[in-house]
């Protein structure tokens, strides 16, 4: 017998005009078609995955600017601009306001209903208000430094620079909003060219540039802010095409669309800047402690940006499913399809740990290898790495349930981000002072496996999902497989050698493991 859902997606048709014969084949037609839609929905996440995977790649060019950075400037210089830069991130979450996640949401909805019109209106509001916002923050936040910079416990340098590398604001902010719109629209390939492509090749060359005219104290900053304004730049372009065929209401203005917008993106503002002020947390906190905790200084933190950087790359799988995710699921919810809903998250979810896991690894047990391309005084930061990857990758895993629950009731998102960035700010104010930057790996970690419980029981007990244990069995039972010999090999092997070769084993298994059951699934 058919499910409430099928019979709620059966064509409509008018009252009176249909005979319970027509009914019975219109439910039977749509109980037919169940397994195509999986089948659609499956093929259009691996679609999107793949062009996410591309963009996620090329923005990984972007790793080029930090080690020119690092390698040309020093540690030194590197921990100055990585930490106005995380101060610049965080602030960035109060200027886009919510609206990114907020215009995805919206957009996906009004194109489920075909509504066209509407969704130009959206873009159009959403690209007003995030320029006028932006502006307006970066403005007041200059203006602030200018008056109590030096309250701060920031050194002098570092005030400078995030004085300087406010003026990103509007272009990270155009670039937020015009993606989301993309990839509202199920556009994935524009974030390939505007922060892969554009983003990387213009902070890199500007960074070259100001070097080549001897104009080193800025540099880095120069080079960020020309870069995010590049990519927001070339966002919009790629956003508005979308838009070319379709005319506007006269009926509706962008300031009507406005207030829902404001009004959905609030509470996802709030929780958002509590999550990057968690990301971040680590980074400000060392730069306050420097000189006054136990091994941290300007050359570590820029050694421990280098760490965050690396390990930051694994937050970049979230974003190969989570941009095709968010409108696929807001889709499904909206119509009632929580069963598909749920199995698409579990897919998904298996998904990342066949990425994440050998990723981390690699990172745990050779991570003074991983940095030497750094340069040999970034070695030091190996275990570090190991700490951080684990926390990166947990943060990566658990942000499809913050999806799930975005798409539906935003303000739980809020409570859990609230509690996280409390527990954060905690863990580190007492680690940071006791254990320098080791407490700095180990105050984001807990929060972040805190944040996965919590998000875990929202979907349990809330929208009442079952477990998907089934699925992430395998990727997890492999990797407790591998890591037995290869912590043997790197527990008697020394040095470079055996972190290597302990690297190398892990792969190896578990790439076996992968083949194995990818057979065993076609199969069945």
């Amino acid at each position: 017998m058919p499910d409430k859902v099928e019979i709620a997606q059966a064509p409509r048709l008018r009252k009176g005009s249909v005979s319970p014969r027509q009914v019975a084949l219109a439910v039977a037609q749509s109980a037919a078609d169940a397994p195509v839609r999986v089948d659609k929905t499956g093929l259009e996440l691996k679609r999107g995955a793949f062009l996410n995977t591309i963009a996620m790649l090329a923005s990984n060019f972007r790793g080029i600017f930090t080690f020119l950075v690092a390698r040309l400037l020093g540690p030194a210089a590197l921990g100055t601009f990585s930490v106005a830069w995380a101060n610049v991130d965080l602030v960035s979450k109060i200027a886009v306001f919510g609206l990114d996640n907020a215009i995805t949401t919206f957009i996906a909805r009004s194109q489920a209903t075909r509504d066209f019109a509407r969704s130009r209106t959206l873009f159009r509001a959403a690209v007003v208000l995030v320029l006028l916002q932006s502006c307006l923050v970066a403005a007041i936040a200059i203006a602030a430094l200018q008056l109590f910079g030096h309250r701060l416990r920031f050194p002098s340098e570092m005030i400078s620079a995030l004085a300087f590398v406010l003026c990103a604001l509007p272009g990270i902010s155009l670039y937020r909003v015009c993606t989301s719109v993309s990839r509202g629209m199920k556009v994935m390939k524009h974030d390939i060219f505007s922060r892969g492509v554009t983003e990387s090749a213009i902070t890199t060359l500007a960074l070259l540039i100001a070097l080549g005219f001897g104009f080193t104290r800025f540099a880095p900053e120069v080079a960020a802010v020309s870069g995010t304004a590049a990519s927001g730049i070339v966002a919009l372009i790629f956003a508005s095409r979308l838009f070319s065929g379709v005319t506007a209401r006269d009926t509706v203005s962008i300031w009507t669309e406005a207030k829902p917008l404001l009004a959905y993106g609030a509470p996802i503002s709030l929780y958002q800047m509590f999550n990057a002020f968690t990301l971040r947390l680590d980074v400000i906190m060392l730069g306050w402690f420097i000189g006054r905790a136990p091994g941290v200084t300007l050359a570590t933190v820029g050694v421990y940006s280098a760490v965050v950087g690396l390990a930051g790359g694994l937050r970049k799988v979230n974003q190969a499913f989570n941009p095709i995710f968010a409108p696929v699921v807001a889709g499904m919810t909206a119509t009632g399809d929580q069963q598909r809903a749920a199995a698409t998250y579990a897919r998904l979810a298996e998904w990342m740990l066949w990425i994440l896991l050998p990723l981390v690894a690699v990172m745990t047990l050779a991570g003074s290898v991983v940095l030497l391309i750094y340069g040999p005084a970034f070695m030091q930061g190996g275990a570090w790495l190991g700490i951080v990857g684990i926390a990166c990758a947990t943060n990566a895993f658990v942000s499809l349930g913050e999806t799930v629950i975005m798409v539906q009731r935003p303000h739980l998102n809020l409570l859990n981000s609230s509690v996280t960035c409390a527990i954060a700010f905690g863990a580190n104010l007492w680690l940071i002072p006791r254990f320098g930057v080791t407490g700095a790996a180990f105050g984001i970690l807990l929060p972040y496996v805190i944040q996965g419980i919590l998000r875990y029981g929202v979907l349990r007990l809330v929208f009442r999902w079952r477990n998907p244990w089934s699925s992430i069995r395998p990727p997890i039972l492999t990797a407790i497989i591998a890591i037995v010999p290869a912590l043997m090999c790197r527990l008697f092997l020394d040095g470079v050698a055996g972190q290597v070769m302990a690297g190398l084993v892990f792969l190896a298994i578990f790439g076996v493991g992968w083949l194995h059951h990818r057979r065993s699934t076609k199969l069945l």
